[in-house]
């Protein structure tokens, strides 16, 4: 199983429209951030995580080949944003998502003409599912069970996905888990989580709480994404985490 991060930034990206503080003026390509999405890849299986307004950029420089599956975390702009984008990938056949029923819900309210009754010609195909936390579900040759985390006050989706023997789970915008959650995420091969920026903000880990969640769950590696300008530098940040908690950067390829 195979990881590509196709973006590792928050909602405004880095570097920020009008910024020119110390990270939004880095030449290194490492603090390039888009909006956060990621391709999860098996010889059989192409399923993407979350959809957002950079989908279009992200995806040119991939394969143009099917994708079974798009796993939505939360309908909130910069995940699911580049929706629309998907239409080309259609002529693979309809696109299935996923989502629980708030995202669900958002996604009808923000696309009602990719689901109206009598859809004009060119609206994407797709196919939207609901889902619930702790329900296993199966695309090709990837199980997937979501689980809950908590972005401040609204309950949001994280996944657990495996492939033979081989574990991987997805968190972004995190800011808490309840200890009921916490078996569905434990002692994964790889765990992709959220870390915005050093100081504390309400419904976002900071960089501290997501080394502390790496390490209270036993992952063996963790991958840090949703990151804001004000986290900092990334070769700096990374200087300064344990070997197995690092900072994700655009374009990372990860074999699971």
């Amino acid at each position: 199983m195979q990881l590509t991060f196709l973006g590792t930034g928050t909602s405004c990206g880095v570097p920020t429209i009008g910024c020119s503080c110390y990270t939004c003026t880095s030449t290194d390509p490492h603090d390039k951030r888009l909006r956060c999405s990621a391709l999860v890849e098996t010889e059989q299986t192409r399923l993407l995580i979350d959809c957002g307004p950079d989908f279009r950029q992200q995806i040119l420089s991939q394969p143009f080949r099917r994708i079974d599956g798009i796993l939505i975390t939360h309908a909130h702009y910069d995940h699911v944003g580049g929706t629309d984008d998907i239409r080309p990938y259609c002529q693979f056949g309809e696109i299935n998502i996923y989502a629980d029923p708030i995202a669900r819900q958002g996604m009808l309210q923000m696309l009602p003409y990719c689901f109206a009754e009598h859809r004009y010609p060119g609206v994407p195909a797709i196919q939207l599912h609901e889902i619930h936390p702790h329900n296993l579900f199966q695309i090709g040759d990837i199980h997937i069970m979501p689980f809950e985390v908590m972005h401040h006050d609204l309950p949001i989706l994280g996944y657990r996905l495996t492939h033979g023997q081989h574990t991987l789970a997805y968190i972004t915008d995190m800011k808490t888990i309840s200890e009921k959650e916490i078996p569905y995420v434990e002692r994964v091969d790889t765990l992709i989580v959220n870390a915005l920026r050093q100081k504390p903000h309400h419904s976002h880990q900071t960089l501290d709480e997501a080394v502390i969640f790496a390490h209270r769950i036993a992952a063996c590696q963790t991958w840090l994404i949703h990151s804001s300008h004000d986290i900092g530098r990334h070769a700096e940040v990374n200087a300064a985490l344990p070997q197995s908690v690092q900072m994700a950067f655009d374009g990372l390829v990860v074999e699971i």
